[in-house]
């Protein structure tokens, strides 16, 4: 008997370790590639573009800096853009529990843009400090290309395009957690298909093992006092 407690004690602590470790390691943010088909309002006329966006969130102090980066350029310029006068922003939209926007700006070209050539817009570097805790999704919104002393284009996505990332905010000091919704067959939430739910699953099954371990070591207990 003296030997078949220390067994199961040792399965229900190793159950222990395999649920806390599986959490430990689920990511806290999932980021996808999305395709933004930016319309454009220019000083030459309207242009339009599709251009893969991707976002990302790295913690920060008491917030996460964001940044947004393009693989193509959304619009050109008739003439050549010379070195340094060409600064890129963008406002990203906030959903899940959170509303509003962030604000994202790019540095100035590092290089001459020759004419009637894509403009290369990089990457884009923001700031986010969550209110509270929560599932917060970052979408692409307007984009604006300063260029030569004024906006010289204003792109805006029309594809509706779906969020880059999200982001899973937890240790707000004073935030609230919130539970996710009820699943009606409305369809807004965010399908759970990534690597994040595969680490939940996990973890419920790490949980289920340790509750079944603590059980056993009741029942033996229960049989020895017999």
């Amino acid at each position: 008997m003296p030997n078949r407690r220390r067994t199961t004690a040792a399965l229900t602590a190793a159950a222990a370790m395999t649920g806390a470790a599986v959490l430990a390691h689920a990511p806290a943010a999932q980021a996808a590639v999305v395709d933004v088909n930016y319309a454009c309002e220019t000083k030459i006329g309207p242009k339009s573009a599709v251009s893969p966006v991707d976002i990302k969130a790295v913690k920060s102090g008491n917030g996460y800096t964001i940044t947004m980066s393009f693989e193509k350029g959304v619009s050109d310029s008739p003439i050549e853009l010379p070195k340094g006068v060409m600064t890129p922003r963008a406002e990203l939209v906030l959903g899940g529990d959170a509303t509003g926007t962030v604000k994202v700006k790019g540095t100035p070209n590092t290089a001459a843009i020759p004419p009637d050539t894509p403009i290369s817009i990089g990457t884009l570097t923001g700031t986010f400090t969550p209110k509270k805790n929560g599932k917060v999704t970052f979408t692409a919104g307007t984009l604006i290309v300063h260029a030569l002393g004024m906006d010289a284009a204003t792109c805006t996505p029309k594809n509706n395009p779906r969020p880059s990332l999200e982001l899973q905010v937890t240790g707000v000091s004073g935030g609230t957690d919130t539970s996710p919704p009820a699943d009606d067959g409305s369809g807004d939430e965010l399908p759970r298909t990534g690597p994040l739910d595969s680490a939940m699953a996990l973890g419920t099954l790490g949980g289920t093992v340790l509750l079944t371990g603590a059980a056993g070591v009741l029942w033996l207990t229960r049989r020895t006092a017999r």
